[in-house]
């Protein structure tokens, strides 16, 4: 059985509509969550974190009032980033999706209630999506011509052969094998705006790379200036040594925008590094500049072990509060943009001194069917519809592993029959990414342990072991049941861990 959250505004009819909902679906035998009763307060906000956490479907009753309810849009935001099943139900409310819940729902279908007498009807269509199937809207409901959902794209054409290449690391901005998925949306509209602040999350090799060249390409076309810096290419000693690091900091800042580089004379130690670094960007950069500047920040990760995180992360997020301040307009000019591999702020002392639980939150997904098909099409297409849901079956929609495949097969590198009956996992066209990954886990012998629970059981007792295994993407859920995170590792960690 599912574990459902329900999300409602207090008033009616979706009270009644809840309600109505909730009797239904724990009849059936499902775990429901709906807060009828609980007062509003720090527990009722934690317990409604902790559900949308554990929850398998968010129910969402959509109606003109709970449209207007910020805790409704951030409900759903976060049961969309988390990767939950999203069942919205429309509540005599036929208007078409608005920014950003279009992002979100326009390409899911939904129910539809506009009478009590809808109330079985509905619960039994929600009854039959988490069995599953889909809801009704989009397949000839009667009410379709009224909804206006976005329609579906065409397929792209076929490339050249000879535009057919495999990038590693982050694809140019000119690729045309590169497929937008919703988060694209998001963040382009957002880099347009003045004073945003992106976290871009995602496990190894998910594309946010690319997605960040893709906004800042978008930043560029706004006229904004860009600061870019990879945390990647900074010295050992960096890392180890906060004056270094601040200073570093702020000297390429200015070298990516062909700035003098006043860090020595202008640092004022006696204010500390995080006064000094705040005042040269504020006086240095910001108001040097005519235009708007994004500051993009590749490989965050690389800081979460550093002695001086707190001071760097909550120097950020004091930047980002700024913006708020009615005499500091220069700092209205700042775009911030995050990208790291995990959620790092869990582990960050202090929240508040955190700048990844700020701002838009834009988590990367797997490829889903529909965007494995534009990339096939994109590639010849590579493979037949039924090698294409084979493939999808084995790969599910990693993005490297689905590009490396369909690669492979357009340029008859492999067949796709060999590709998909491939015995010799590491030997096969997959290997390296394999061995990489045993490597990674054989590191400690917590996840290994972790990883034989979810083979065999499909559970993890261990909380912080099932997250860590999930940030390194190696685990997904389905429903209640925890599994490796497509059928190819699910093979070979059972291979290699259970022999």
């Amino acid at each position: 059985m599912a574990r459902v959250f329900i999300s409602y505004k207090h008033t009616e009819p979706d009270s009644s509509v809840a309600r109505a909902l909730d009797q239904a679906l724990r009849q059936a035998g499902h775990d429901v969550f709906v807060d009828l009763t609980l007062p509003v307060g720090v527990e009722w906000a934690k317990q409604i974190e902790a559900e949308l956490q554990r929850t398998d479907f968010l129910v969402a009753l959509l109606s003109g009032r709970s449209l207007q309810s910020e805790m409704t849009l951030e409900e759903i935001g976060t049961a969309w980033r988390l990767k939950k099943g999203l069942l919205p139900v429309r509540l005599a409310w036929r208007e078409p999706f608005k920014y950003p819940l279009s992002a979100w729902l326009n390409p899911i279908n939904w129910a539809f209630w506009d009478e009590p007498s809808d109330t079985p009807r509905v619960a039994e269509e929600l009854l039959r999506a988490i069995a599953g199937a889909t809801l009704p809207v989009g397949q000839g409901h009667p009410h379709r011509e009224h909804l206006q959902p976005a329609p579906a794209a065409p397929l792209p054409q076929p490339l050249p052969l000879a535009c057919i290449t495999f990038e590693t690391g982050a694809m140019a901005v000119e690729s045309r094998l590169y497929i937008q998925r919703p988060a694209d949306e998001i963040a382009t509209s957002l880099i347009r705006r003045r004073g945003q602040t992106l976290n871009i999350k995602g496990a190894r090799q998910m594309g946010k790379s690319s997605l960040l060249m893709h906004l800042l390409d978008e930043a560029l076309k706004a006229g904004k200036r860009l600061a870019f810096i990879d945390f990647q290419e900074f010295d050992s000693a960096a890392f180890t040594d906060d004056d270094v690091f601040f200073r570093t900091f702020c000297a390429s800042i200015s070298e990516q925008l062909s700035l003098p580089n006043q860090v020595d004379t202008s640092w004022e130690p006696r204010l500390g590094n995080v006064q000094s670094c705040g005042r040269y960007v504020g006086n240095s950069v910001l108001k040097s500049l005519d235009t708007p500047l994004v500051l993009a920040l590749d490989e965050v990760d690389r800081l979460l072990d550093v002695p001086f995180r707190s001071d760097f992360f909550g120097m950020l997020r004091s930047w980002h509060e700024k913006r708020a301040q009615p005499i500091a307009d220069t700092w209205k000019k700042l775009d911030l943009v995050l990208v790291s591999s995990t959620e790092p702020y869990l582990l960050i002392d202090n929240l508040q001194q955190s700048p990844f639980n700020i701002g838009e939150q834009l988590e990367l997904f797997d490829f889903s069917a529909e965007e494995v098909t534009r990339l096939n099409q994109l590639h010849g297409p590579a493979v037949d519809p039924e090698q294409e849901r084979q493939l999808f079956a084995l790969l599910g929609g990693h993005p490297y592993l689905v590009r490396r495949a369909l690669y492979l097969i357009a340029t008859k590198r492999m067949s796709a029959s060999e590709l998909l009956t491939h015995e010799d996992m590491d030997a096969g066209p997959f290997g390296d990414h394999l061995r990489h990954l045993l490597v990674l886990i054989n590191r400690r012998q917590k996840l290994i342990e972790a990883m034989k629970e979810i083979l065999l059981h499909g559970t993890c007792r261990d909380a912080t072991l099932l997250y860590q295994l999930r940030s390194a993407g190696l685990e997904r859920h389905q429903g209640t049941r925890a599994m490796p995170r497509c059928e190819l590792y699910a093979r070979y960690f059972r291979k290699h861990l259970l022999g």
